[in-house]
């Protein structure tokens, strides 16, 4: 089986084609350019539905488990070692499990073709696939315009490929390495430009903005311990420094200072519904571990930044954005948090589940959200449930026991993707190691 990559042409400021990174145990070999896929065609076991059936995926100490998003009935539970992290694919059916060695496709088993002037659905049973995308740390995984892509903390590689072809192991990939491995992100935009953070295993300054051929077209240095990644509307892209944040739009980068001499948003949620970004914030820079009690709010029209208290902490798994662009912020209070990301009005606080508190290790369990088709679906690690929210009444419509603890949590949509067709953005979960 041959990997077929398309190096970055041209690489400026020091990057460097990387032609082999590759799924696992493939090699080099043969770089015809492959044509991107269409959605697989429906298996021999697949079954054909009415009606899109999106599934949720959750993992836990030991696997992950896929659930039907309206039943909130157990779909699959696929035995995995290790602590896994889950990313949506990019095609509304696979979701990228970054786990030893690599990002891991699994088929969700869920997914539409269109069919004339109308469309067919299908579903099937999960799978952990047999294809992986090589890295020796993976990081971040950013879904944009029908481009999904893959960041290597452990040697600095990018991946990217045609969101709709995240499955085909013969798809082209085109492929590139920063200056120095870093915990780092990359999106590519719909010109074949590219946003990437520059770092090293030291400290991570700034951005860079490059050319569909790999020319350094922006740059921004001002940017210390850059962090994660939101999309806003216009096609404008948000990340976080620690003492503010970067705004790149239109071919320039915008920086956003913080009130506090350290200001850190490092976890963002953005909206292509809302020019604003909701961000985290914590200004202490010597805390062990800081409970913020306040979120950004990122104008990126205006480069303007608005402080919004709640009335409890938060965690870096705790921010969504609605269908609407509403801003969501699951509280340590248990309750869901609704702010009006224009005024910066905290409209109303839902009450969903026990108040809770954030633990000391980022890889232990903790409340998460995930919003699809105005409902939020937040995982209860303290009682082993998943729920299912009303975003707009607080209405509890669902509710699971599950048989395992939940950790990360990540919708397959059965939406397909196509290239230049806009989606849903994923809200981008970030930490520190």
């Amino acid at each position: 089986m041959n990997t077929r990559t398309r190096p970055f042409a041209a690489l400026g400021a020091g990057l460097t084609a990387a032609l082999l990174l590759a799924a696992c145990g493939q090699s080099d070999d043969d770089t015809t350019t492959a044509a991107a896929t269409t959605t697989p065609e429906p298996t021999a076991t697949a079954q054909e539905s009415a009606s899109l059936k999106p599934r949720l995926v959750l993992t836990y100490d030991g696997g992950v488990q896929v659930l039907d998003a309206t039943t909130l009935d157990l779909v699959a539970d696929l035995e995995l070692d290790g602590f896994n992290r889950v990313n949506p694919a990019g095609d509304g059916r696979h979701v990228l499990v970054s786990t030893a060695g690599g990002f891991r496709v699994l088929d969700a088993g869920t997914w539409g073709q269109a069919h004339g002037d109308h469309s067919h659905f299908f579903t099937a049973d999960p799978t952990l696939t047999d294809l992986t995308y090589s890295a020796e740390t993976p990081g971040h995984v950013v879904v944009h315009e029908g481009r999904t892509a893959l960041f290597d903390d452990g040697t600095g590689q990018v991946t990217v490929v045609d969101s709709a072809a995240i499955a085909d192991p013969d798809a082209e990939r085109r492929a590139f390495t920063t200056p120095e491995a870093h915990h780092g992100v990359a999106v590519e935009l719909h010109d074949g430009s590219v946003v990437v953070s520059e770092g090293d295993e030291d400290a991570r300054t700034g951005i860079r903005l490059l050319a569909a051929d790999g020319t350094e077209t922006a740059v921004n240095d001002q940017c210390p311990g850059v962090h994660g990644e939101a999309m806003a509307a216009e096609e404008t892209v948000v990340i976080g420094c620690e003492d503010g944040a970067l705004v790149v739009a239109d071919g320039q980068i915008t920086k956003v200072t913080s009130p506090d001499a350290y200001g850190r948003i490092g976890n963002q949620a953005g909206s292509e519904e809302s020019p604003v970004v909701l961000g985290d914030y914590k200004s202490d820079p010597d805390a062990e571990l800081e409970r913020p009690t306040r979120v950004s709010l990122i104008d990126t029209r205006t480069a303007a930044l608005t402080l919004v208290d709640l009335p409890s902490s938060y965690t870096f798994r705790s921010l969504a954005r609605g269908d609407d662009g509403e801003a969501l912020v699951l509280g340590t209070d248990g309750n869901l948090h609704v702010i009006d990301p224009e005024t910066g009005t905290l409209v109303r606080s839902m009450p969903v589940l026990d108040a809770w508190e954030e633990p000391e290790n980022w890889q232990e369990p903790r409340p998460a959200i995930r919003v699809h088709e105005g409902t939020a679906y937040i995982t209860d690690p303290a009682n082993d449930r998943l729920l299912a929210v009303d975003v707009l009444t607080g209405e509890v419509w669902n509710t699971t026991d599950l048989s395992v603890t939940p950790n990360e949590l990540t919708v397959a949509t059965g939406e397909g993707a196509a290239h230049g067709d806009d989606h849903e953005d994923h809200e981008h979960e970030d930490h520190e190691h």
